[in-house]
């Protein structure tokens, strides 16, 4: 018996490195599909080793986290990647990412991109980059046409297992080809009838970069909070959190409460209106969503 990392799945196989660095091509046990539980890339495993970089997993240990859409668990990292411009920058898609990320649990980290086509938008992303650090997240405002400017991103890859995340056209795969050409990642162009990229990542998979692992996952433009509580919304905003023990209402759901700290914040200026906004309009979508059976 080994232990290792699930670091691609592939056709039913499962590639897993073990910890000497071999990597074994692996399926998994029958037990499995009865249990109705599948491996994920970035699981770790015990799997019983049968031929020469050939084997089955055995165990599945038990997870940090995993997420649905890419199909990966154990993340410590989310890096969502935004766009200045092509598709334009949108506050309301990246705090959907926000708050999946930190259902999760996970550390989100902002990558705005495509600054030096910015253009008259520079200013207006200076004052969101300045928001967001104020809440706590970190902000970093990139040109991939610069390559010089990559070398402050390498720090964050190491130690972590890190997902890339992002609206479809934002340069996820372009931005990892520009901080390691020989990964060869497959980038896709902007289709300008539709102001967004085409999918070109096909299947999920962890590469070794600066010291941890990183995933090129499949953009995807919408994201539904099916698996996230009214009472847990609150929770993934951190300036909301942070203010909740100053309602008078134990349970304040930030609504419709009078004496509430957190529309006091929004009031004075301490929460941006947009973020309270979109804080609001989840709350809606969630209150308002079917029962998925």
């Amino acid at each position: 018996m080994a232990t290792g990392r699930i670091k691609k799945a592939l056709s039913g196989f499962y590639y897993v490195e073990s910890k000497e660095g071999e990597t074994y091509q692996c399926k998994g046990r029958g037990v499995f599909r009865k249990r109705n539980i599948t491996p994920l890339v970035g699981d770790m495993v015990t799997f019983d080793i049968s031929g020469q970089h050939e084997g089955y997993i055995v165990e599945i240990h038990p997870r940090e986290n995993e997420l649905v859409r890419p199909p990966i668990a154990n993340i410590t990292q989310a890096i969502i990647v935004c766009s200045a411009m092509k598709p334009a920058f949108n506050t309301t898609l990246l705090d959907r990412f926000l708050v999946l990320v930190e259902s999760k649990d996970i550390q989100p980290v902002i990558f705005l991109t495509k600054m030096d086509i910015a253009g008259q938008e520079e200013a207006n992303l200076v004052s969101y980059q300045r928001d967001y650090e104020n809440i706590g997240y970190q902000v970093e405002m990139l040109s991939v046409e610069n390559i010089e400017t990559l070398s402050v991103v390498e720090s964050y890859f190491k130690d972590n297992i890190t997902v890339i995340a992002g609206q479809s056209g934002v340069g996820k795969s372009s931005l990892l080809n520009a901080i390691d050409p020989s990964l060869l990642l497959k980038t896709g162009e902007i289709s300008d009838s539709l102001g967004r990229g085409k999918h070109t990542t096909r299947h999920v998979e962890l590469i070794s970069l600066y010291g941890g692992l990183v995933a090129d996952t499949p953009g995807f433009s919408s994201l539904d909070f099916q698996d996230i509580s009214l009472e847990e919304l609150a929770d993934c905003f951190p300036e909301i959190r942070e203010r909740r023990q100053g309602c008078k209402f134990r349970g304040c759901m930030h609504h419709k409460e009078p004496k509430c700290a957190v529309k006091a914040a929004v009031e004075e200026g301490e929460i941006p209106s947009y973020r309270y906004d979109h804080y609001l309009r989840f709350f809606e979508e969630i209150q308002t969503r079917k029962p998925r059976y």
